[in-house]
């Protein structure tokens, strides 16, 4: 699993038109899932996610985590993350999980941030032709895959 984890002042995702999801101060995650993903990705990835200190403390450094700030999420769905360009101009997304995988697995990440966080967290829908809009607070960008948590 791989998460983009952008801090943002704010962030919304609109679906034909309509918004879909919106986000104040946050982070705005896009979250691409492999057919090698599992519940223990989920549980590791939202624990880093929740407690990721990137937002300034008092001195300005980064210190302080989504609770401290009272922070959001807005997590949308991404295959295209994994996306392989070794060969050719077209890239390959054989390692994205094919959607009867994906689906249940990104409804559980759902679930998990939001018990780990304590409240609701704002989504994209899965498969959906999405238009996100952010500003980027920093900017700050983190990749995280949970294949890599050493």
């Amino acid at each position: 699993m791989i998460a983009v984890i952008q801090r943002v002042s704010e962030a919304s995702v609109k679906i034909d038109g309509e918004i879909k999801g919106r986000i104040g101060l946050g982070f705005m995650i896009l979250l691409g899932i492999t057919h090698a993903d599992s519940q223990e990705d989920i549980e590791w990835l939202s624990k880093k996610i929740v407690g990721m200190r990137i937002f300034g403390d008092e001195e300005g450094k980064m210190n302080l985590d989504l609770n401290s700030v009272n922070g959001n999420i807005l997590l949308i769905s991404q295959f295209t993350l994994h996306a392989s360009t070794k060969k050719g101009n077209r890239p390959s997304f054989i390692e994205a999980a094919r959607p009867e995988i994906a689906i249940p697995l990104y409804e559980q990440m759902i679930s998990q941030l939001e018990a780990d966080l304590g409240k609701k967290i704002e989504t994209g829908e899965f498969r959906a032709d999405m238009k996100v809009s952010l500003i980027n607070d920093g900017p700050v960008t983190i990749v995280i895959d949970s294949k890599n948590k050493i």
